[in-house]
């Protein structure tokens, strides 16, 4: 159905088998459209493939690198040397301009062996879908310029980028040593002060008992996703979460048709650190609740993985920036729910407006409370 392309890249070009024009991946379908006669093609299998059918990778052949031939493939990829992200680019394009920022970029003749993605989550939202999220979002901003939003609204168009992630599973057997703290309460007189005089009153002291515990906790990781890519900033990519790999699909270039495709820079071991420290975060609180009682103290941690295998996968996200007031603001939403984070600018008027509000309102409340002080004989 397609012409034969480059499996991942930017740009992916694919004919129209009724009129020879370009064709796009449809969000939230599973098809080819042309834009120029409107012609829709199937993804062959595309809406039958289920995420179970995506194979798990053996994480320690990979680092030993033992993985089949099949699981790699040769791409050229480019770094931008202003923000740092990396993309791939078709075997015939030496040159473009990053997505992420439009910074010009080059590219060398040579090759990377890389792993193949196996799984993506086909855009959901379309750009006009995903713009209206963002001037929304952009709606409901405290002390945001007055222009902004409508400025938004006729910036220019969104960029729709696939995203590299790692996800990783793992079955996890934890010793930990620690102690139990069951809390008493003992009751004491005590003598205070109230309104000059001398009052005995009862209160309750807490007091902990500490017990010595160790034990055994397990836990079983599926699909811990961390992003393979520095381009966008931490809380970015917090913000997106979550994405529902349940609509993950097994991948196809043709998925990227259309869009763009950023190369992973965070590479496997780096990402298993990453997701090991997130596994260990479950895994502590697992353990002070195996604890139990009213207060925890954990001295050590010892964990075992076993049976660790890991995908690389693309996740969709559209990305714009914009400038306002000289600064430039970057916006991106997730493209499969909608979800929006971005850099936002501050109304200076409207942030002193709203102080000179709060002072007149503290200057009144005072005067209130002075008067009725005045007027009750206080």
């Amino acid at each position: 159905m397609t012409e034969a392309g480059p499996k991942t890249g930017q740009d992916l070009h694919y004919k129209c088998e009724a009129c020879g024009a370009s064709l796009t991946f449809a969000p939230g379908q599973t098809s080819l459209v042309c834009d120029h006669c409107g012609h829709v093609q199937p993804i062959p299998g595309a809406a039958n493939i289920a995420p179970a059918e995506i194979e798990e990778l053996d994480y320690r052949s990979a680092v030993a690198d033992a993985l089949p031939p099949a699981a790699m493939e040769e791409t050229k990829t480019v770094n931008c040397p202003s923000c740092g992200a990396s993309f791939t680019l078709p075997p015939d394009v030496h040159s473009a301009r990053c997505p992420f920022c439009a910074t010009p970029v080059v590219s060398d003749t040579g090759g990377e062996r890389r792993f193949k993605p196996q799984g993506v989550v086909p855009f959901r939202l379309t750009e006009a879908e995903a713009r209206r999220a963002m001037t929304d979002w952009l709606g409901r901003l405290w002390f945001a310029p007055s222009g902004l939003q409508d400025y938004a609204r006729k910036g220019r168009a969104l960029t729709g980028i696939y995203v590299p992630y790692w996800t990783f599973d793992a079955d996890c057997t934890s010793r930990y040593q620690g102690e139990r703290g069951d809390a008493w309460y003992e009751t004491r007189t005590v003598t205070v002060n109230v309104n000059g005089r001398m009052e005995e009153r009862t209160e309750q002291v807490r007091h902990v008992n500490w017990t010595p515990v160790a034990g055994v906790v397990r836990r079983q990781f599926d699909d811990v996703l961390v992003m393979a890519a520095q381009s966008l900033p931490r809380r970015y990519v917090d913000g997106l979460e979550p994405w529902t790999l349940g609509e993950l699909r097994r991948y196809s270039p043709d998925y990227l048709a259309g869009f763009q495709s950023e190369g992973y820079t965070i590479g496997l071991e780096e990402g298993h650190s990453l997701a090991r420290a997130q596994m260990d975060e479950v895994i502590r609180v697992d353990v002070a609740h195996d604890i139990g009682g009213d207060e925890q103290r954990i001295h050590a941690i010892d964990t075992d993985a076993a049976n660790e295998t890991f995908k690389h996968i693309l996740l969709p996200v559209w990305t714009a920036a914009y400038k306002y007031g000289g600064k430039s603001y970057r916006f991106v939403v997730n493209g499969q729910t909608g979800r929006v984070k971005g850099e936002r600018p501050w109304s200076a008027w409207k942030i002193a407006g709203a102080t000179v509000l709060a002072l007149i309102a503290a200057a009144a409340l005072a005067y209130y409370y002075q008067f009725w002080r005045q007027t009750h004989g206080f």
